[in-house]
């Protein structure tokens, strides 16, 4: 699937949109999600965006989360069942006028992949050197890549792989753009 990219400034909007979209989330689940965490470039203060808001969730068991699809959807989300990473469940929320994406929902049974995520947004958060570096690399592939979303994703990926085996965290399970 090929997508413009348009990195936006921070937003300090985007938190907001974060915890609205969690209490909307919620009720959803049968089972009480152990974890549910902003992550992604919109979850970091001062590094641009494309403005999507991404959520993690981790549940005890990925079979029994499937049950709160149909609320997922009543709630805006589109399950698609198509996405390639299997190991996970991803929804996606648009803009009901123009369509746009804003947010995604990413939903795992694995504690290690949602570890690695929220590795590499804590070290973003704490460290300014690493965000800039981050900004740097984003803002040229999105340069490079202005028409493809994909290509622009898969590009970031060893810069984020290393900086999360640096610190500890576990290796992807499952190549970010197969």
């Amino acid at each position: 699937m090929s997508e413009a990219v348009k990195l936006h400034d921070a937003d300090p909007a985007w938190p907001r949109l974060y915890e609205h979209e969690r209490a909307l989330i919620l009720p959803c689940f049968l089972e009480m999600p152990l974890l549910v965490e902003h992550m992604g470039s919109t979850s970091i203060p001062g590094l641009p965006a494309k403005p999507i808001i991404d959520i993690i969730v981790l549940v005890a068991d990925l079979e029994a989360a499937r049950l709160a699809i149909p609320a997922l959807e009543a709630a805006g989300f589109e399950y698609r069942a198509d996405y390639a990473d299997k190991t996970k469940l991803f929804l996606m929320k648009r803009d009901a006028g123009d369509r746009r994406r804003t947010h995604h929902l990413h939903i795992h049974d694995h504690a290690g992949e949602v570890r690695r995520h929220l590795i590499f947004r804590d070290a973003l958060r704490a460290d300014d050197g690493l965000r800039d570096a981050y900004r740097d690399l984003k803002q040229e592939l999105a340069q490079l890549y202005r028409d493809d979303r994909m290509a622009y994703s898969r590009h970031k990926t060893a810069f984020i792989d290393r900086l999360v085996l640096e610190r500890g965290g576990p290796p992807r399970r499952v190549a970010w753009n197969p």
